[in-house]
Parts: structure tokens; C-alpha cells; sequence
């Protein structure tokens, strides 16, 4: 399985916005953090805040943020919706038909289906929470400040 770089920059970008909590985050730092398209984010951050992933604000102070917890958010979900299909075949595409002198009797066909749902499963596994732990070495990493704390 590969998934598409457009699924990469929306792992990370759902990352940095979980690493950067409440505070809003603008396009620009997180394309300057991790050295990507400004283009990619943008198509990317209009696709999640259709989905629910993450919200927008408008305006010279906007920027975006999760649109929930990321304890709430899973990873499968995340690829599922950046991804355009799992038909790691063609004859696993919706739809498809004959495309394989063996498809009748092919084996290969549900194993390779199996190991796409298996990926999934995987996946589903972990939430956004569980991949920006922990946070300090990342934070440094992406240069994101500190936090406020929580503490009183």
C-alpha cells in the first residue's frame, strides 16, 4: 500500500493542529514548518473543513484548528477521507468489471482486498492524539512555541 502525498500532508497537517491546540494556525507556518506546498495546504485544509476535520476562521487574526479532540479524531478516518480509493488492483475498483483473464476464480482478488482492510483496521487503532505523543520533541521539531499552561 502507498498512500498519496495528499494523504501525507493532511496526516501532518491534522498533526501540527493537534500539536498547536487551541491556537489558531495559518497555511503559511505550517507549509514553512514542514517545507510543502502552500497550494497542497490550502486544497487539503478546504477538503477537512468540508469533512469536519478542522475549522476555519476567516480574517487577518484566521487561521484553523481542530474541529474536535484529537483524542476523537482517528487515523483511519483521516485516510479514508483523503484518500480516493483502496483498489490496489483494478479489479477492486468500484465497478470494475472484467479486467483480468482470472478474475473469475482469482484468489488473489479477496487477499489483496483482506490486506487493504487489514491497512484500515491497523489505522483505525490509532487517533490523532496517539500520534503527536509526545509532544514536546515534536513541538521542537516544528518550532511551534510553548503552550499555555494549564496549571493554576
Amino acid at each position: 500500500m502507498r498512500l498519496t502525498v495528499y494523504s501525507d500532508y493532511a496526516l501532518r497537517l491534522m498533526m501540527y493542529l493537534a500539536l498547536n491546540g487551541e491556537r489558531l494556525s495559518t497555511i503559511s507556518e505550517i507549509a514553512d514548518a514542514y517545507d510543502i506546498s502552500k497550494a497542497h495546504l490550502m486544497k487539503i485544509t478546504h477538503e477537512l473543513g468540508l469533512k469536519g476535520f478542522i475549522e476555519t476562521v476567516r480574517g487577518r487574526q484566521g487561521g484553523m484548528r481542530l474541529a474536535r479532540d484529537a483524542s476523537k479524531i482517528g487515523i483511519g478516518d483521516i485516510v479514508r477521507a483523503s484518500e480516493p480509493d483502496f483498489a490496489i488492483v483494478p479489479c477492486l475498483e468500484e465497478g470494475a468489471g472484467r479486467v483480468c483473464a482470472i478474475q473469475p476464480a482469482c484468489v488473489l482478488k479477496r487477499a489483496l482486498a483482506a490486506a487493504a482492510a487489514a491497512f484500515l483496521d491497523v489505522l483505525d487503532g490509532y487517533t490523532l492524539a496517539d500520534l503527536t505523543r509526545p509532544s514536546v520533541p515534536l513541538r521542537n521539531l516544528l518550532a511551534l512555541p510553548d503552550l499555555p499552561s494549564t496549571t493554576a
